[in-house]
């Protein structure tokens, strides 16, 4: 069992920053308009979307609920904005979330955030249905973007680490590597294994999303003010290049994981 210990100073100032960036972002149009179409390839080709039980772990930030109004949020961080409030680490223990109740779960930039995300997948399958979905979208280390993450990016980020977990724990957004996620699913260690014996996908539903507009909105931090009409034309022309030379210009992946 893991069990996420946080410093309780860290979680109230966690929670401060969570509502500021929250409030940062949807100030922002360009992000906002990078989410939703984030969130267009993330749930594309499934029917009746809508009327689908979907759990989205990690909202404190997202704009998810915005575009599609089922969906069950939740956070480690209690805000009162949120559906549900519990550490996802333990989500098979959650009383308000049944066993192969839902059929998918949703997680954006929250693996490299967690204590131990293979446990947290592992446990994910017992509250999905069969054939439910998980997606994932993470950090993807390219050429152009390694360079980003390392040199740029405000979170902690190492391709040299030896397990598939965080050892330094200090608070729910603090805690970090970047790198985490890229490493089980691209990785040659094999720590995806106990993920493949309990989905199906993986490798083959990947998809990769963007490569310089996600920083060309100035992210959480700041706005850059770009015209909308100019940067929508740059969103195209760079989910393109990401799309077609992935190796060295995404900066992000979305994969789908099916319950077997």
């Amino acid at each position: 069992m893991v069990k996420t210990m946080y410093n309780e100073k860290a979680v109230e100032l966690d929670r401060s920053l969570t509502r500021r960036n929250r409030q940062r972002l949807f100030g922002n149009k360009s992000l906002l308009f990078w989410y939703e179409k984030l969130f267009e390839i993330q749930f594309s080709g499934i029917d009746d979307i809508g009327g689908k039980r979907i759990l989205e772990v990690g909202s404190g930030t997202s704009p998810l609920k915005l575009f599609y109004s089922n969906v069950i949020t939740s956070d480690i961080l209690d805000l009162d904005y949120l559906d549900i409030v519990f550490d996802c680490h333990d989500i098979d223990k959650c009383g308000k979330i049944e066993r192969e109740s839902l059929d998918i779960i949703t997680v954006t930039n929250v693996l490299h955030h967690l204590k131990d995300p293979v446990s947290f997948l592992v446990k994910s399958s017992l509250v999905l249905k069969k054939g439910g979905l998980v997606i994932i979208t993470e950090p993807y280390f390219s050429v152009i973007s390694k360079i980003i993450y390392e040199k740029v990016h405000h979170e902690f980020s190492s391709l040299d680490i030896s397990e598939p977990r965080l050892g330094d724990i200090q608070g729910p957004l603090k805690s970090a590597n970047l790198a985490l996620p890229h490493l089980i699913f691209f990785g040659d260690r094999k720590w995806d294994d106990p993920i493949k014996e309990l989905y199906q996908g993986r490798m083959s539903s990947v998809c990769h999303f963007s490569s310089l507009s996600y920083f060309l909105t100035g992210g959480i931090s700041m706005k850059i003010p770009i015209p909308a009409p100019i940067y929508r034309c740059l969103f195209k022309v760079d989910l393109f290049v990401s799309q077609l030379l992935p190796k060295f210009f995404s900066s992000f992946f979305v994969m789908r994981l099916e319950k077997k």
